[in-house]
């Protein structure tokens, strides 16, 4: 699925629309260079949760949990130099465990990713303007595909990128 934003706040939104349908040990891993929204997109995440207030980038904590409908485990692996350095932190119990794990820089860890997950790839538009996003959403494993189907037939305040290059939803 691919999706067109123009502002950080259909960002947040389509994270929300994704974030309302995540269950108990759902993954989402998200790709992107930096200033691509990452960051946005898991705040968006959490509102679906039903967790209030501000979320931030554990940069330098690696990962932070919030309280809500279900936790929500945040981690951001940036300064993490290798796969091998992710046991340290509780990450596979995390994965597995009874709430809903967003991992940030994705890539840097992407030999030991949970083989069912959500990939959400986010590029910047800077051409068109300041906050314009392609936002891209892959659905691996069974379980997954049921979120595709589901965010598919919402209505976004994003448009959605149909295959044959048509858009429909949005502004």
């Amino acid at each position: 699925m691919e999706y067109r934003v123009d502002s950080v706040a259909d960002t947040v939104e389509l994270g929300r629309k994704l974030g309302s349908m995540l269950q108990k040990g759902d993954n989402v891993c998200l790709f992107g260079d930096l200033g691509s929204g990452k960051t946005a997109f898991a705040g968006g995440i959490a509102k679906g949760l039903g967790i209030d207030g501000y979320i931030t980038s554990p940069t330098f904590t690696i990962v932070n949990e919030y309280e809500g409908r279900l936790p929500l485990y945040h981690f951001d692996v940036y300064r993490i130099g290798d796969a091998d350095e992710m046991s340290d932190t509780g990450y596979y119990e995390y994965i597995s465990g009874d709430g809903v794990t967003v991992i940030e820089w994705a890539d840097i860890i992407k030999d030991i990713l949970p083989p069912e997950r959500i990939e959400v790839y986010m590029e910047k538009n800077e051409h068109e303007s300041p906050d314009s996003r392609t936002i891209r959403i892959r659905f691996i494993g069974d379980r997954a595909a049921g979120y595709e189907r589901r965010l598919a037939g919402e209505g976004a305040c994003s448009r959605y990128v149909h295959g044959d290059g048509r858009h429909s939803g949005g502004r």
